[in-house]
């Protein structure tokens, strides 16, 4: 389950410093972005139940690691109505939406 509150929702609260506020359609060129990045978000941890991540899964992406990956040519589509509108503290509304998928 994916969102700060892991309720499947891309919302935040001021205790969520990473800002998971940015809800993607995730790639394979992301999962190897992040994972070299040191978030291997496509391995099981089994003691958090969490499965692992597959190209096509939606997942609510810190601001911030968006932000990088676009910056690297990473960036994966995004759902731009899942996203949270605090995610434009940092990322630039018309980036968002020329990825939008």
């Amino acid at each position: 389950m994916t969102g700060w509150f892991r309720d499947g929702s891309c919302r935040t609260n001021p205790a969520d410093v990473g800002l998971h506020t940015v809800c993607c359609v995730v790639n394979e060129a992301f999962l190897a972005y992040t994972k070299a990045q040191g978030n291997d978000l496509s391995a099981p941890a089994p003691a958090h139940g969490f499965p692992g991540l597959k190209p096509g899964d939606h997942w609510c992406v810190c601001a911030s690691r968006w932000l990088e990956a676009y910056e690297d040519g990473m960036a994966p589509p995004v759902k731009l109505a899942a996203c949270e509108q605090s995610t434009l503290l940092l990322v630039p509304l018309e980036l968002l939406q020329a990825h939008s998928a």
